[in-house]
């Protein structure tokens, strides 16, 4: 069966192609396993709520009829503004327009939200560009640019809101810099989602080729129901492609978790336990409530462009477990600087089991991608990465920044307190830090990376100043998400064979940070974070190498031996094939690699008519093909978890394709390029 929908058709439409209907809820309340729900060019404003669930065999499908030009909002249109003073007008709306939820009267909260500023869920839309929200009116008159934000120049774009108790009315007071909002396209955030079920379990659901924008969402934390604009909520087998999804508050699109009652944001709200145990909490009672491969997972997000958005591009806890997040382009993340917390990131995941992240472009992000917690079978492949980081202007920095800057430098893939194994293959990292492993588990294979190992050795523990506080995390039985223990972490178990390691010109401010962390340690800061921006796998130096480890219980007899820390001392590191530039340092142990000191690299990526352009020299001083070929036999098996670096399906990985998909044979070169004859200018 096949429904049409069209925003401009008249009212009573049957869902023909001759007479649609004009919202796209109408055809979700009657869509069934095998239907199509085929959607016009147009603004549907709505939060559409699908009510029954595809399956395996017969999915339902919601697809655009011309890519991206069916667009789903949150927002409603805001006319009739009057002129105040200068560049302020002023509107109001009843509050009957907002229904059960006013983004204007619910403020950002959850757990691991830092609200030093509170802000609420909603947002006004400038031309579907959200302006800033500000807390007292005089900046509403007065603005000043934002000292973090990456766009400080429409920062000064505030807006403010207050409620009239008497009419019911939200009341909005807004700067827009001269223009006149009765010209211009403005509008508000109204609703919580876009297109997300009310019920669990509607899975097998195909949303392909919308526009989907400007949603009041909440704060997405891993102990919370998480909230986005799209999301599967708690089912399975969802397909999330070819859509354009902007200018969420917090999330873009959500695969994470279900809501717990009695355990939602229950550190915020309890105190009493610590949020690293709420969490565990939270996984155990999820594996007593149906968290399995056969009902929740194997979702595909793909060829989406996903920009804006406050908190996340893509965020997921539990939920996400088995999917492939393939082919997106992810921008501009948390780029206003007006939400912080521990639960930012183009893509943050927590217990991203068995996750393919493949060929993503993923750039201009606080961070990159983070794995917080169970990132088991996890693989990152074939990512384009950079500019993940903070706005660092040190001419608009003032000291209250400062401690956001210390707290928050981002990186291209930061893996946290998981045991792995977590495998990270032939991608280009060319942020100022690459990879934050306050971890172990990890295997980094046929990379190049132009940035630096951060929080190794560290970062781990949740910071009581006077007491032990170890983080437990979970591992899961191979492949599944049954819990088989909880454990520490030791530091350690990591691989790196085959990557080309490039020193960068290091920003005088975080060359500064680094500085100020080695010549006077601060015990509280390097408690989280290293603050190191040198290239290189010499943060390993100190790691035994298995032979050396091995020996530790050489002669070990059980409970009769002569005590040591055998059990809690770090974990092996293993090396081979790697190519370090410009001054890049290689570990202490480092085995078969290659030091130039006498040529520069250069590294340039550009963008020219929507498609960008790496231009090196490594070809011509790459020592050739002297590396051997990796697979699932040289890297073993992750120590704790006892789980080797192999596909979802237990079969071996032969790391046989580069970055590009094409072969490697016989003897090969570091890096991610398998042919290295001209990298003058490759399409990456």
């Amino acid at each position: 069966m096949k429904y049409y929908v069209d925003s401009k058709a008249m009212p009573g439409g049957d869902g023909s192609e001759r007479y649609p209907f004009r919202t796209i809820q109408r055809a979700a309340d009657l869509a069934l396993p095998g239907d199509e729900v085929l959607v016009a060019p147009g603004v549907y404003r709505e939060s559409v709520n699908p009510k029954h669930a595809g399956t395996r065999e017969k999915r339902i499908t919601y697809r655009s009829l011309r890519e991206r030009q069916a667009v789903i909002t949150g927002a409603e249109a805001l006319s009739g503004w009057r002129p105040v003073k200068g560049n302020v007008w002023t509107a109001r709306v009843d509050n009957a327009v907002f229904g059960q939820y006013n983004p204007y009267t619910t403020k950002v909260e959850g757990d691991w939200f830092i609200a030093s500023s509170v802000a609420h869920t909603g947002d006004v839309y400038l031309n579907h560009k959200s302006m800033y929200e500000v807390l007292d009116p005089e900046l509403v008159y007065h603005p000043v640019p934002s000292g973090t934000s990456w766009d400080p120049d429409f920062s000064v774009y505030t807006w403010y809101a207050e409620q009239d108790e008497a009419a019911d009315e939200t009341v909005f007071l807004a700067n827009f810099q001269g223009k006149d909002p009765n010209r211009e396209e403005v509008e508000i955030s109204v609703r919580q989602n876009c297109f997300l079920p009310a019920e669990e379990g509607i899975g097998f659901i195909t949303l392909s080729g919308f526009t989907v924008r400007e949603a009041a969402t909440q704060w997405a934390p891993p102990t919370a129901y998480q909230d986005g604009m799209i999301g599967p909520h708690w089912s399975k087998g969802w397909i999330i492609e070819d859509c354009e999804i902007y200018e969420s508050k917090c999330s873009g699109i959500s695969l994470g978790k279900y809501y717990q009652p009695g355990n939602d944001n229950k550190w915020l709200h309890w105190k009493y336990k610590d949020g690293t145990q709420t969490e565990r909490d939270c996984i155990c009672r999820a594996s007593c409530e149906g968290w399995d491969k056969e009902h929740i997972g194997s979702h595909i997000v793909r060829r989406c462009d996903i920009h804006d958005c406050g908190q996340t591009g893509i965020v997921g806890h539990l939920g996400g477990v088995f999917s492939r997040i393939e082919n997106n382009h992810i921008h501009h993340i948390n780029n206003k600087q007006n939400l912080n917390g521990a639960e930012i990131g183009g893509i943050k995941m927590h217990a991203a089991i068995d996750v393919i992240f493949c060929r993503n472009h993923i750039h201009h992000c606080t961070r990159g991608i983070w794995l917080d917690w169970q990132a088991q079978g996890t693989r990152v492949t074939q990512n384009l990465l950079h500019d993940n980081t903070l706005a660092v202007d040190p001419e608009r920095l003032v000291p209250e920044n400062r401690e956001a800057f210390l707290g928050a430098v981002g990186e291209d893939i930061f893996v946290e307190v998981s045991h792995g194994p977590t495998l990270i293959d032939n991608n280009i990292l060319l942020s100022a830090r690459a990879l934050k492993l306050a971890t172990q588990g990890v295997a980094a294979v046929h990379n190049l990376i132009a940035g630096s190992f951060t929080c190794v050795g560290t970062g781990t523990d949740n910071g009581a100043p006077g007491m032990p506080s170890p983080r437990y995390t979970p591992y899961h039985a191979a492949h599944g998400t049954a819990v088989a223990g909880f454990m520490t972490i030791l530091h350690g178990d990591c691989r790196f064979y085959n990557n080309i390691f490039v020193q960068q010109p290091v920003h005088p401010f975080f060359r500064a940070l680094q500085d100020e962390m080695r010549a006077h340690p601060d015990p509280e800061a390097a408690a989280w974070d290293t603050m190191n921006f040198e290239t290189g796998t010499d943060p390993y130096s100190g790691y035994p190498s298995f032979e050396e480890w091995k020996r530790q219980f050489e002669g070990y007899c059980g409970m009769g031996s002569e005590r040591s820390d055998r059990y809690y001392s770090h974990l092996p590191v293993w090396t081979g094939g790697n190519v370090f530039f410009n001054g890049a340092k290689p570990s202490a142990k480092e085995k078969d690699d290659t030091q130039d000191t006498e040529h520069e690299i250069t590294l340039e990526l550009m963008e020219e008519d929507g498609q960008w352009y790496l231009s090196t020299n490594l070809a011509a001083y790459l020592p050739g093909k002297s590396c051997r070929m990796i697979s699932t036999d040289t890297l073993g098996m992750a120590f704790e978890p006892e789980e080797a670096f192999e596909n979802p399906d237990g079969s071996p990985i032969l790391f046989r394709e580069d970055y590009f998909g094409k072969r490697r044979d016989g003897r090969i070169a570091a890096g991610p390029f398998a042919e290295t004859d001209d990298l003058s200018r490759v399409r990456v």
